[in-house]
C-alpha cells in the first residue's frame, strides 16, 4: 500500500485537531468531507491519524483521573477529552480504511503472543533481567520473550522487539539458544543483540560469536564479534560491521553518528505512542549526539535545536519537526 505523503498526513492532523476542538462549524465539516474524498491518499492519512489518536487515548480509560493524565501527556486541551463523541462520529466514515492501514503497518500476531510472555515491556520501557544462570538480558521497548531452561539447554524465544544478551558461563555446558520465527541462534560465549523487524531477524555480535541457522532453508553461518547480519527463514544476508553505539539503548540513550535525521526519528518512534513527523526537506540532514530515550519530548527539542528546526504540535500526540 502507498504511504501517504508528509503533506497529506499533516493536512489530516490539522483537520482532526479542528474537528475535536469544539470550534468547528457546519461549513468546516463539509470542507473536511470534501477533502476526504478528493484523493485516496487523504483517506489513508486520515485513517492513520485516527489510529494514532485511538492508540494514545485508549490507556486513559484505565486511569483514575483521565483528565489529569491527559494534561500530563503533553498538556492536552481538556476540550479534546470532553468531546470524545466527536471522535466516534468521525471514525465511522473511515473505519474500513483504518483497519486496512493498521494491517499494513504491522502484524498483530507477535504482540498478541507477547501479552502472555514470560518477560515483556511496554512502549518506551527498557528492562534489565537476570536469568537463573546469571545471563543478563536487556529488553528494549515494546518487546517480549519466553524462556525455557532444562537439563539439556537454555533457550529464549523472542516474540517481538529486541533484546541485548550477555551470556553467563554454564557449569552444565548447556547450549544457549535464541529462537525467532526466522531461525535459531547459538551463542558461543558472547554479547549480542537480536531484533525482529519486517519478518526478518537482525543480529549484531559485540563479543564472542553466534551461529545462525535459518528456519526454512537450513543455511548455517557463524557471525564473529564486530559483525552483524539480517536473515529471513530462507537465507542469510552478507555481513556488515556492527556498531557498538547501536546498543546504547540498553543504557537509555539513542546515539547518532552522522545519521540522517529521518533515521533518528524512525528509531525514536519506537519509544512513544505519538506520531513524530519530519519535513521531507530536512529528512536527510545529518545528526550527531546522544539523546535520552526516557524523555522523548526532551529529545525532540534537542533534535530541533541541533537541526535548526522547530517542534510543531498539531495535536498533543502529533509532532512534526519543521522549518523555523
Amino acid at each position: 500500500m502507498h504511504t501517504p505523503s508528509h503533506a497529506a498526513m499533516q493536512q489530516a492532523a490539522d483537520w482532526y485537531a479542528l474537528l475535536i476542538s469544539g470550534e468547528e462549524t457546519a461549513n468546516d465539516r463539509a470542507r473536511w468531507k470534501a477533502w476526504l474524498v478528493t484523493n485516496p491518499e487523504h483517506r489513508q492519512a486520515w485513517s492513520y491519524v485516527e489510529t494514532v489518536s485511538q492508540r494514545v487515548l485508549a490507556p486513559l480509560k484505565d486511569t483514575t483521573d483521565p483528565h489529569l493524565t491527559a494534561e500530563n501527556l503533553h498538556s492536552a486541551n481538556t476540550r479534546t477529552w470532553r468531546r470524545r463523541h466527536v471522535l466516534t462520529s468521525v471514525a465511522v466514515a473511515t473505519s474500513a480504511g483504518a483497519l486496512g492501514w493498521m494491517s499494513w503497518r504491522s502484524s498483530l500476531g507477535p504482540m498478541v503472543l507477547a501479552l502472555s510472555a514470560d518477560h515483556r515491556t511496554g512502549v518506551g520501557e527498557i528492562r534489565e533481567i537476570e536469568l537463573p544462570d546469571g545471563t543478563r538480558v536487556w529488553l528494549n521497548t515494546a518487546s517480549a520473550f519466553n524462556q525455557h531452561y532444562n537439563t539439556d539447554f537454555r533457550r529464549l524465544r523472542l516474540l517481538a522487539g529486541e533484546f541485548l544478551i550477555d551470556t553467563a558461563a554454564d557449569g552444565a555446558k548447556r547450549p544457549f539458544i535464541v529462537e525467532t520465527p526466522e531461525g535459531w541462534l547459538r551463542a558461543l560465549g558472547t554479547r549480542f543483540t537480536v531484533r525482529r523487524e519486517d519478518e526478518q531477524t537482525v543480529l549484531a555480535v559485540y563479543q564472542g560469536a553466534v551461529e545462525v541457522r535459518t528456519a526454512a532453508s537450513g543455511d548455517v553461518k557463524t557471525i564473529p564479534s564486530g559483525q552483524q547480519t539480517r536473515f529471513s527463514a530462507q537465507g542469510i544476508r552478507p555481513l556488515t560491521s556492527a556498531d557498538q553505539s547501536s546498543a546504547a539503548w540498553s543504557r537509555g540513550d539513542l546515539v547518532a553518528l552522522d545519521t540522517p535525521l529521518i533515521e533518528v526519528v524512525e528509531e525514536l518512534r519506537r519509544y512513544t505512542r505519538q506520531h513524530i513527523g519530519v519535513d521531507p526537506s530536512f529528512a536527510q540532514q545529518r545528526v550527531f549526539g546522544s539523546f535520552p530515550l526516557h524523555d522523548v519530548n526532551t529529545t525532540l527539542n534537542l533534535l530541533a535545536d541541533a537541526a535548526n528546526l522547530r517542534v510543531r504540535r498539531t495535536l498533543p500526540w502529533w509532532v512534526t519537526l519543521e522549518a523555523l
